[in-house]
């Protein structure tokens, strides 16, 4: 009778795990799929292209046109009535000193004067040999625009005056000593025109 029993509760087990296996076995998998790779990665091109500023040029690597041979020899005439003349800076310095403030008040009386107001002017700002080019190109401007400031503020106008920088590219001396170098640092006065 356990038998009986056994074997009725083994059909009946299966009887009920077969429609299991069944069902399980007719249910389609689904496959396993990756997700869809990301799209590539594409710069758009620049809407603009902007170009890269332009190196800075060494005045001394500018071509100059010559100056009128009676501009020449009116700036030696000039200098030699001491009408204008330099003025000179302390090392590594663009500060103007007494003698410098001294001297472009004497260039100022020239320049607005009658005779001194036919002309146009350039500054150029010197430098002796100590220091990279680059960094004597910058304080040579300094030394320039130093000297204008104080001319504009004693009256001179302006619009007659340029700068431009030779940083050490000019010397007057080429010795390397005290000296020689306290000559190259200077602002230098140039009759660049006439007034049209």
């Amino acid at each position: 009778m356990l038998k009986m029993d056994l074997k009725r509760m083994g059909v009946a087990v299966c009887v009920a795990v077969i429609p299991l296996l069944l069902v399980s076995g007719c249910k389609k998998e689904q496959p396993v799929t990756a997700p869809p790779p990301p799209p590539p990665v594409t710069t758009a091109p620049p809407t603009e292209t902007v170009p890269p500023p332009p190196p800075v040029t060494p005045a001394s690597d500018m071509t100059e046109a010559p100056r009128p041979k009676d501009l020449s020899e009116l700036q030696d005439e000039f200098e030699r009535q001491g009408l204008i003349g330099d003025v000179f800076f302390d090392f590594d310095k663009y500060e103007l000193r007494a003698d410098a403030r001294d001297r472009l008040a004497k260039n100022a009386e020239f320049f607005n004067s009658e005779e001194g107001r036919k002309y146009t002017y350039t500054i150029e700002g010197h430098c002796d040999e100590r220091g990279t080019n680059e960094y004597n190109i910058a304080l040579g401007q300094r030394r320039a625009s130093s000297a204008l400031d104080y001319l504009t503020s004693l009256g001179v106008d302006r619009e007659r005056f340029k700068t431009i920088s030779y940083g050490e590219e000019r010397p007057v001396c080429t010795e390397s000593t005290e000296a020689c170098w306290q000559r190259n640092r200077r602002a230098h006065f140039v009759l660049s025109g006439r007034v049209n």
